[in-house]
């Protein structure tokens, strides 16, 4: 693929996939209640259209040594045209790896999102599976708060196994038609990530609660078959603006032995009621 072809505008149809989710920031009327026109597309699904030109360009190498890292700036809502535009970045002209900025503009023009991916020439040493132990799940999940976060170290394990024969119900919720993630029965990097949202919501109760950035490392493509673990750490918690924000620090392996992709996972837990101008900050 040439560079001017891999560096094509991307455009989809944005789909809320979350409307019968546990998160009403996903429900319309919820959603409203907090000040934005409608249910929210999670960010997860957002994440999953900023990469389509990464791994139209880049392809398979790119699951297995790249970086990503995303901030969700506004909302997108359900049937919003997004349009993904990816430019060329300082790495490359600086003699350092590939490395691109994208951006995430709705129909209405406004920035959504924002992402630097790049392609290493080597992988990054990946950590020790051991510092991200496997805990069991809390039968009683305690209300989200910076006391029970901050107690909850480490996070219950969440797993599943990668199945190719189901993985087109996803692609197709996502809007994903490369070819790579059928013909070689890979696991889309979206689907990944939302192992990130279920170590949070499997560990604590939470009201409405907004996504709003993923530093994503990877390490390697996930094949038909595989069962990642995501092992967690509540790295952080802070306040803004009214804001509760917590950071997690998620390593995901698979079978037991082989980290597929680390992801800093930042987001606002108990958001501010009405307040459109900083509720998805």
């Amino acid at each position: 693929m040439t560079a001017a072809a891999a560096w094509t505008p991307y455009r989809v149809r944005a789909a809320n996939t979350a409307v019968a989710s546990e998160n009403k920031i996903h429900d319309d009327e919820v959603a409203r209640r907090f000040g934005f026109r409608g249910g929210l597309v999670p960010g997860v699904d957002v994440y999953a259209y900023l990469t389509h030109p990464v791994v139209a360009a880049w392809g398979r190498p790119w699951l297995e040594r790249g970086t990503i890292a995303a901030r969700f700036a506004q909302p997108v809502y359900d049937g919003d045209e997004v349009e993904v535009r990816a430019e060329p970045a300082g790495g490359a002209s600086a003699g350092g790896p590939p490395e691109v900025a994208l951006t995430l503009h709705d129909g209405r023009g406004e920035l959504c999102a924002t992402a630097t991916a790049a392609l290493p020439d080597e992988p990054a040493t990946s950590p020790d599976p051991a510092r991200y132990p496997v805990a069991p799940l809390p039968d009683d999940p305690p209300p989200a708060s910076p006391e029970t976060l901050a107690a909850a170290d480490p996070l219950g394990t969440v797993e599943a196994t990668f199945r190719a024969e189901r993985a087109p119900e996803y692609l197709d919720d996502v809007r994903e038609g490369l070819p790579l993630y059928r013909t070689e029965g890979l696991a889309h990097p979206g689907w990944l990530l939302r192992f990130a949202n279920h170590a949070l919501a499997a560990n604590v109760v939470l009201g409405p609660w907004i996504h709003v950035a993923s530093e994503v490392r990877n390490w390697a493509a996930v094949r038909d078959g595989r069962r990642v673990a995501a092992r967690g750490r509540v790295a952080e918690l802070f306040e803004r603006k009214g804001h509760r924000f917590v950071v997690l620090d998620v390593l995901m392996v698979a079978d037991d032995s082989s980290p597929v992709l680390q992801v800093r996972h930042t987001a606002v837990y108990q958001p501010r009621a009405a307040d459109r101008g900083t509720a998805d900050r």
